[in-house]
């Protein structure tokens, strides 16, 4: 069984909750949420990022730093050209459950739900 997949054992006393809660706050941006959204196909530029997610240049450049602080993103470098992409699935799953809860407050039966083989509405 893959370590990632195992159930958190992690009691309140952690060490990492107070570096968990900092990368709850660093998520805690929807212009970040999107550029996760938008990387978690692939590495993408700024310019690309920018024009993906709807704001300027220099502002998804300032959120990459933050991220790429947290190290939830790196770099790779081609010619002048810098890509982004995501460090490891983490960031991605945090926000994929995150916009699913948001489902829930907006929806009783969300489409994440409904898209799920074993819901009771695929169960034809």
């Amino acid at each position: 069984m893959h370590a990632d997949k195992q159930r958190c054992s992690f009691g309140v006393e952690s060490q990492y909750v107070e570096l968990a809660a900092e990368v709850f706050s660093l998520l805690a941006d929807a212009t970040r949420v999107r550029i996760i959204l938008a990387l978690r196909d692939g590495e993408s530029s700024v310019n690309d990022l920018a024009e993906h997610i709807g704001k300027s240049p220099t502002a998804v450049s300032q959120h990459l730093a933050k991220l790429r602080w947290g190290r939830v993103v790196r770099t790779r470098q081609d010619g002048t050209r810098v890509f982004y992409s995501l460090v490891d699935e983490h960031a991605r799953n945090l926000v994929t459950q995150a916009v699913f809860q948001a489902q829930h407050a907006l929806d009783e039966d969300p489409a994440h739900h409904r898209a799920h083989p074993d819901h009771p509405l695929d169960a034809s």
